[in-house]
């Protein structure tokens, strides 16, 4: 199969979703925004670091949400870092046993507080797309050197998530701060 198959081409044949959803956007081809690694915010207070990802134009950006772990491996992968020991190493060399190649990852669906991306893929008898959550994947598609795409209303829905992510952590921070303030006067 040729490396360069996007989702039209896939969409030519039959599509099997793995876990579909009625929740997940939905989009044609030409509606997704090309994203690309922009940089990795790392935070010392109790905010998860972020993944950013930016449009060629750099005037969209997509905060995607990460676990510390996830975030390290990713900012491994974003500094095309070969570390002696690679977490994705079994999943390369399975993937290409087995003749199955990511084709793309799109942004599809925001779920509470969590991020899912579709990554499509060619050469599986049965699957073309698998459904994770997004920071469970950063890395993993960065290390297989997947394109990465989101619509402009899901990168606007991202951002609205992340506010609302930022307001409560401050609303916790600041809570907090006011019961050790509290519970020190009763000592």
């Amino acid at each position: 199969m040729s490396e360069n198959l996007d989702l039209n081409s896939l969409l030519k044949g039959q599509l099997f979703f793995s876990s579909e959803s009625e929740d997940e956007e939905v989009f044609h081809q030409d509606d997704l925004i090309q994203l690309f690694p922009f940089g990795v915010s790392l935070t010392t207070d109790t905010q998860r670091p972020f993944l950013l990802l930016k449009d060629n134009t750099q005037e969209l950006t997509l905060p995607v949400a990460l676990s510390p772990l996830e975030a390290g491996i990713t900012l491994g992968q974003f500094n095309k870092q070969h570390l002696p020991v690679s977490p994705h190493k079994f999943t390369h060399e399975l993937m290409r046993s087995l003749d199955i190649k990511a084709v793309q990852a799109v942004f599809v669906q925001i779920k509470g507080v969590s991020q899912f991306i579709r990554i499509y893929l060619s050469g599986h008898p049965t699957t073309n797309s698998i459904k994770v959550k997004a920071d469970e994947a950063m890395s993993l598609c960065l290390s297989l050197g997947i394109s990465l795409f989101a619509t402009k209303s899901f990168i606007n829905q991202s951002k609205l998530l992340n506010a609302q992510i930022d307001g409560l952590t401050q609303g916790l921070l600041k809570n907090q701060k006011i019961l050790n303030q509290n519970n020190s006067t009763f000592h």
